[in-house]
């Protein structure tokens, strides 16, 4: 059963009735269909109410929903052969952050991403998809090894930020970043970028700064997260909500400004409630992306992206 958020009470009820009315609905004497079709709709019409007017926390909460697609089912849903490459030939293989060679619908491409696991032994192992300096320079030997053979990226960015610990800053946690960064930027081949849940920081802009940068719709992207903004600003995590608004760092405020390039529409409820439908729409969008791409030149590539982040922020 689908974990309810805080502003969902209301279709949990709903749904709990739903599932108590089918438990009974197994006695032949009783006939209540009628009443589970009736809650049903009412459950349905509630969400789609709820979902089509999200607060930027609601919208942070979705993001951060633990039954949320994660980049390893995007790689079964999406891509075929996919083949992960390990290590960033300096430190360590760092788990945080996934990638390979692989085949996008008939077209290889190189991808990678976040990997924030789904049970307490994959969260561990890949530390929350926060990544340390050995993420970003194996995030870097990935693109360069894309722009080698002339194949497109497609990064999928969900992370809250990237590891904070005293070890990533001991082995240059900030100029990993900014390297991954500089090799987005220097790519000559085209490059796709998703944020399919957290976009935190420079852990997400490390590996987002490409010719197109799409977002899901209840996905959050900004260059801290609401809670750390809250604490500086406010002395108080309790003022999340208001930062979170204050931000703007939906999807939407982030495509009028000029941030991202598209929006992905999720199921009524959100990636998590229909996985393959979630996937199916960004797939769409990624090729769509990919093709626009398709012919230019290297020269116009790297023009495109550099007249791209040039022109954020000009009125």
């Amino acid at each position: 059963m689908t974990a309810f958020l805080d502003f969902e009470k209301q279709v949990a009820a709903l749904d709990r009735q739903i599932a108590e009315l089918r438990e009974m609905g197994d006695d032949p004497t009783l006939n209540i269909e009628n009443d589970i079709a009736r809650l049903e709709d009412k459950s349905s019409k509630l969400l789609r109410d709820i979902y089509s007017k999200l607060t930027p926390w609601q919208k942070t909460q979705v993001a951060r929903h633990p039954e949320r697609p994660h980049f390893k089912h995007y790689i079964a849903g999406m891509f075929d052969d996919f083949m992960p490459l390990a290590g960033d030939r300096n430190f360590a293989d760092d788990h945080a952050i996934i990638g390979g060679f692989a085949r996008f619908r008939g077209q290889r491409v190189m991808v990678m991403g976040h990997e924030k696991g789904d049970d307490i032994p994959s969260r561990m192992k890949h530390n929350f998809g926060m990544a340390k300096p050995e993420g970003y320079r194996k995030a870097i030997r990935l693109m360069q090894l894309a722009d080698r053979y002339n194949l497109p990226v497609v990064s999928l960015v969900d992370t809250s930020g990237a590891f904070p610990g005293i070890q990533a800053e001991e082995r240059g946690q900030a100029e990993a970043i900014a390297r991954s960064t500089e090799q987005c930027l220097a790519l000559g081949v085209p490059m796709v970028a998703a944020i399919v849940g957290e976009g935190g920081s420079g852990g997400a802009i490390a590996m987002a700064a490409a010719n197109r940068v799409l977002m899901f719709e209840h996905a959050v992207y900004s260059v801290i997260s609401p809670e750390g903004c809250a604490s500086i600003l406010w002395r108080t995590a309790d003022k999340a909500a208001d930062a979170a608004t204050a931000m703007k760092m939906s999807a939407q405020d982030l495509l009028a400004m000029g941030v991202i390039d598209s929006i992905v529409t999720e199921p009524v409820g959100g990636a998590h409630r229909a996985p393959a439908q979630a996937m199916q729409a960004l797939g769409d969008e990624i090729a769509k992306q990919l093709q626009s791409l398709q012919g230019l030149s290297r020269e116009q590539i790297l023009h495109q992206r550099e007249e791209k982040f040039l022109g954020m922020g000009r009125a």
